[in-house]
């Protein structure tokens, strides 16, 4: 069985902290693990021998490879598909079927999940598992029911059919769409209804028939990707332009909703898609006002409000059910009962094009991070890390000139066709149109300050002419 990790959604509902170039699947939880973490070391759990398969996009590969390379991951344990855009879950899970029928075989199945969901109780996800692969080895497309325990408009449901003989599932009587209140309420008390989790497990050939008879439009487009694909590639890369052709589609749509082998298992592990703000502040402990906190906060005289600081004191006076998330740069205030309602934010900041719909004041880089100390009209400032053996982008700027001042550690400068080292306490001048590169030889660290003097400061200033990792 080959777990499929899918990371991609951009996690709108939990700006400030999920932003587009750092998304709701690396942020970090109370124990200091990202959900991406504990997706993997769970696909790990039921991996066996089988590698564990990501599908990605490039701009997130090298941090996720570095997080499980943390964890212990070797070369052969972590392949990854590089989507060069999102087309939706059901083309990224056809070419990951593609994959699964070419380097592993064709009756291998897939386990389906998302890279931004918890679960708490591993010991009967493993046993849910267990029985959607035996479902999945009878040809059954299985998804896995979450037993609802409230009235939840913002999952779908899945409807119960007949019991599956000899197995621990069921037939899908019928996928439904988020309901309305009352309409949850009437799923809840029949019983007869299941939280669509959004995980699946099928073998490879059986979803690519179903596909085929089900979505051919996206099968085909899939196929003529796969074709064009260098698919012995580490990472493979899919080509944009015919991948970009893809229908966008969820699998849901495309087949779950059409299949009629389509089984369910139920589970009860402790499941949560970690949607909202409200979602993530259940996971904390609430003092005798409801109240929960991360970080430094002190209120008073309010109840049911979760407070999240993670640089600075956060006070609040006299609020109820209300969501205070401090990132440092930008400050969420919500009630707790429009906690879904925070995407629209992101959708005007994109409008207005703020950087803060994008990037936090840490940014990650293949090469390392940088963060923003200052951004101001006249100048930026940055305190960059690049991490040993790393090299920047040979690269040169056309609106602005940069001063370079090494804190820790050597770094090898490329300024024009000349290269140096700069150690600590040093620095050097780089003029607007010049090119340069910075590279970390050693094996520490490289800790420098960036101060950035021009007109202009936007990351699309970049003009790249040479880049390990694929930039240029």
């Amino acid at each position: 069985m080959v777990p499929l990790i899918l990371s991609g959604g951009a996690g709108t509902r939990l700006w400030p902290v999920s932003r587009r170039a750092h998304p709701k699947p690396f942020m970090q939880l109370a124990d200091g693990q990202s959900l991406a973490e504990k997706t993997w070391l769970r696909a790990r759990s039921v991996a066996g021998d089988a590698p564990i398969l990501t599908v990605t996009s490039r701009d997130y590969y090298f941090y996720t490879r570095d997080l499980y390379e943390k964890l212990g991951a070797g070369p052969d344990q972590s392949r990854f598909l590089l989507e060069p855009m999102g087309r939706n879950t059901a083309p990224a899970i056809a070419l990951a079927a593609l994959w699964v029928r070419d380097h592993v075989g064709p009756g291998a199945s897939m386990l389906v999940m998302p890279a931004d969901h918890l679960i708490r109780d591993t010991a009967a996800f493993e046993e849910a598992v267990r029985a959607a692969h035996e479902l999945a080895g009878q040809g059954q497309l299985a998804t896995f029911g979450m037993h609802p325990t409230h009235p939840e408009t913002g999952f779908g449901y899945i409807r119960q059919g007949p019991a599956i003989e000899g197995t621990q599932g069921y037939q899908v009587d019928a996928f439904v769409e988020k309901p309305d209140l009352d309409t949850a309420k009437a799923y809840l008390a029949s019983g007869d209804y299941f939280w669509n989790s959004g995980m699946f497990c099928f073998t490879a050939e059986v979803l690519l028939a179903a596909m085929a008879e089900h979505a051919p439009e996206v099968l085909a487009a899939a196929e003529v990707t796969w074709q064009a694909t260098a698919t012995e590639a580490t990472p493979v890369e899919l080509p944009a332009e015919p991948f970009s052709r893809c229908p966008s589609i969820s699998i849901d749509y495309a087949v779950m909703e059409n299949a009629g082998n389509a089984a369910v298992v139920p589970g009860d592990f402790g499941w949560s898609d970690i949607g909202s703000w409200k979602a993530i502040s259940e996971l904390y402990q609430s003092d005798d006002a409801g109240n929960r906190v991360r970080g430094k906060a002190v209120l008073v005289d309010s109840r049911g409000c979760f407070v999240q600081g993670d640089q600075r004191l956060v006070a609040a006076v006299g609020l109820e059910d209300v969501v205070i998330v401090d990132t440092g740069d930008a400050v969420l205030v919500a009630h707790r009962d429009q906690a879904q309602d925070v995407g629209q934010v992101v959708r005007q900041l994109t409008e207005l094009e703020d950087e803060a719909a994008i990037y936090h004041q840490t940014v990650h880089r293949p090469w390392g991070s940088y963060t923003i100390l200052e951004d101001a009209e006249d100048c930026k400032v940055k305190r960059l890390v690049v991490k040993p053996g790393q090299v920047l982008s040979l690269q040169l700027h056309h609106q602005r000139a940069e001063h370079w001042t090494v804190v820790q550690g050597t770094a090898k400068v490329r300024l024009g066709d000349e290269e140096f080292l700069l150690e600590a306490n040093q620095s050097t001048y780089i003029p607007v149109e010049t090119l340069h590169r910075l590279e970390n030889p050693g094996t520490e660290d490289v800790h420098l300050i960036e101060v950035q003097t021009g007109a202009y400061f936007g990351e699309d200033d970049i003009e790249r002419f040479e880049d390990i990792y694929g930039r240029a």
